[in-house]
């Protein structure tokens, strides 16, 4: 659930204050000057999903830093990436600047100065994930500051869309998809980042790390659908059978393999919700059905191959304690 936090209830002259407050608390030690001579209300609302989190920012005229002194303060193994939805804006970081419009969006290093001035009323979309997840190093992540990424074609397009998709249904994810669509975006990200360092090899594995991201991420909203199949994956991806088998090799595993993991952790976690949980009474052939299994017998054989119990049984069991179910860890 998105946490939301408004200077909306202070009188404008009370606003300043504590706007530099939620904003550093929010993200990371910065300085905030305000440019209204009286300050308009501001709103930060924050989701959180595994080491990702997502906040949405609304507020009027003002520059936001990265001094220095408040690197020493903390925050620094971040980078954010900003979607900008409303306003213009320049952010200025590694001897380079970028106009902002709306449609297209930027980096920025917590790990190194950087300014970021918005002379209008603005919104826009903030995604704070941990540098080390990404996977490469903080030479690589200077090719991507302070420049300009258009959220329309090319891979920040599909950067661009899949982040937008998140934030729009970041409050529907159960952590543990959650969690799994957090590194999907890590991956996109390094993609991005490799690309534009001129270091990804077309011929290498690791070039197909971006259209893996996007199927998986695209498989995980549609996993409850029995018709899911790698055709059908294929098909909306504009690649060959072949071509996502390979992809799905590339990563130790088969896209059958995958699907059929994913679906029995959703079951898992779903019958070890303990008592006193919304869907505690649900029968175990609802939840088969709600991820994608047709026949109960093949679900409840796959079930306890893969979790050492027939699924009622577990289901019992998290109903007699407050933790998850055997083996959860």
């Amino acid at each position: 659930m998105s946490v939301v936090l408004s200077t909306s209830p202070l009188s404008p002259a009370d606003r300043a204050d504590h706007w530099l407050t939620l904003v550093s608390d929010t993200f990371i030690p910065l300085d905030v000057v305000l440019h209204e001579h009286e300050s308009s209300a501001g709103t930060i609302a924050s989701r959180r999903l595994g080491p990702l989190q997502i906040s949405v920012v609304e507020a009027g005229p003002q520059t936001v830093s990265r001094s220095e002194r408040r690197i020493s303060e903390g925050g620094g193994e971040y980078l954010t990436v900003t979607l900008h939805q409303r306003g213009t804006a320049r952010l200025t970081q590694d001897g380079r600047q970028a106009l902002v419009r709306p449609g297209t969006f930027t980096c920025s290093d917590a790990g190194r100065p950087y300014r970021r001035e918005q002379p209008d009323h603005f919104r826009f979309t903030a995604f704070r994930v941990p540098k080390q997840e990404l996977g490469v190093s903080d030479d690589d992540l200077r090719a991507v500051t302070g420049t300009l990424f258009s959220g329309s074609s090319g891979t920040s397009g599909l950067v661009a869309g899949y982040l937008a998709r998140l934030a729009e249904q970041a409050d529907g994810f159960d952590p543990y998809t959650g969690h799994r669509l957090a590194l999907t975006t890590a991956d996109l990200l390094a993609v991005l980042v490799r690309e534009r360092r001129g270091l990804l090899d077309p011929q290498a594995p690791e070039a197909a790390r971006g259209m893996l991201a996007r199927v998986k991420e695209y498989v995980l909203r549609h996993l409850g659908d029995p018709g899911l199949s790698p055709e059908r994956i294929a098909t909306a991806h504009h690649v060959s059978v072949r071509y996502l088998h390979k992809l799905f090799r590339s990563d130790g595993t088969t896209v059958g393999r995958w699907i059929h993991r994913e679906r029995l952790e959703r079951c898992r976690r779903e019958l070890s919700r303990p008592p006193g949980a919304a869907a505690v009474s649900v029968s175990v052939s609802a939840v088969a059905q709600r991820w994608g299994f047709v026949s109960p017998s093949h679900f409840s054989r796959a079930f306890r191959a893969a979790y050492g119990m027939a699924p009622s049984q577990w289901q019992a069991d998290a109903r007699t304690r407050s933790g998850p179910g055997p083996g959860a860890a």
